[in-house]
């Protein structure tokens, strides 16, 4: 987990994003193998991806963010990049994420850096998801 200050920046930061913060903490510490890849601006939270293990070999990419005020500057692909970088130097060979259409340009971003739609579904909550997987192997 990091530590407190960025810790707080993360939720307040997914906060404005998605409007909720969802217990973001305890579903935090309730995953395994967690990873949090953050942006910085000082020591202000512009941006984060966290996933966590799924098993041995696949990760799942759970979520990410950056600043309104930082968009459109390279900072998801930069945390993207460092993620799957981490994954691979650590053995895993898939990265799976979710989306939905309203999230166009984590979908967009998710397609031009190599993730395939694997399939859809509509969730508990009438919600329709998309999953993506990218093979960590292939460049």
């Amino acid at each position: 987990m990091p530590d407190a200050d960025v810790l707080k920046g993360i939720l307040e930061l997914h906060e404005d994003i998605f409007g909720a913060n969802d217990d973001l903490f305890n579903k935090m510490i309730s995953k395994p193998q967690l990873l949090v890849i953050i942006a910085m601006d000082g020591k202000r939270v512009i941006g984060y991806k966290i996933g966590y293990e799924i098993d041995k070999n696949m990760f799942y990419s759970w979520l990410g963010g950056v600043d309104i005020n930082y968009r459109k500057q390279g900072i998801a692909s930069t945390l993207m990049e460092k993620q799957h970088q981490y994954l691979r130097n650590n053995g895993y060979n898939v990265v799976q994420t979710k989306t939905m259409n309203k999230w166009r340009n984590m979908l967009v971003l998710n397609i031009k850096n190599g993730f395939d739609v694997i399939d859809t579904y509509i969730d508990e909550k009438g919600l329709h998801k998309i999953v993506l997987e990218k093979k960590l192997n292939e460049q």
